[in-house]
């Protein structure tokens, strides 16, 4: 199963990252997602309470149940073991982190789920491929720019990276070019205000053109 979401994200290319959206609504935004070509998704954990993190919990669940043949969930801002079980528990494919954790890192392989933990400079990047990491998430990659992956790739050409962070239609494929192997992105592809007003074709749309644009 590993390996294949490894493979489904180097064919895919962009990760919906979904904060804040829960149920149904967040049900109906990945359909919406779906029909615009976007298949990977994640639910992030707020870190507020315990409780919130059971409701991302929950809705990870609703999404595996409903949309779990066409599409791979996986839950984001996870900086805990605990909140690696409860991703596993909720039936998450993969596991995204906004730091370098060798106990999130680790527990994540060893539950058989994709890790992508978020790193910036050389040496974080290479101890977090070196942890085990599968992909990394060079975060917050607007920082520095496409001219960063292009330099950092280099030297580090056996680590998968992801772009996270201010990109968009106007960037993303210097981003691939210069070396990332995909993204993780959410402003580009829907906004909040069309997910509460029920504007599905709007999130189909942006999404259409956005994945137009890694083809």
């Amino acid at each position: 199963m590993r390996a294949e979401i490894i493979q489904k994200i180097l064919d895919e290319k962009v990760v919906a990252i979904v904060r804040g959206i829960y149920d149904e609504d967040c049900l109906n935004l990945a359909k919406a997602l779906h029909e615009g070509g976007v298949n990977l998704l994640e639910c992030t954990f707020d870190q507020k309470s315990h409780e919130e993190r059971l409701r991302t919990v929950e809705t990870v669940k609703l999404l595996v149940k409903e949309l779990g043949d066409v599409m791979a969930f996986g839950t984001g801002t996870v900086t805990t073991v605990e909140m690696v079980n409860l991703a596993k528990e909720a039936g998450a494919q993969f596991i995204v982190s906004p730091d370098t954790n060798e106990e999130v890192i680790r527990a994540t392989v060893a539950a058989d789920m994709v890790s992508i933990p978020g790193a910036l400079t050389p040496t974080e990047i290479a101890s977090a491929h070196n942890f085990g990491a599968d992909f990394i998430k060079v975060f917050p990659a607007n920082v520095f720019g496409p001219s960063y992956f292009k330099t950092v790739s280099a030297p580090l050409s056996q680590v998968r990276m992801l772009a996270v962070g201010g990109v968009d239609a106007n960037n993303i494929q210097d981003y691939m070019a210069a070396g990332a192997v995909g993204t993780g992105v959410a402003g580009c592809l829907f906004k909040k205000e069309w997910v509460k007003a029920g504007e599905w074709d709007k999130i189909t749309e942006a999404s259409r053109k956005f994945t137009s644009l890694l083809k």
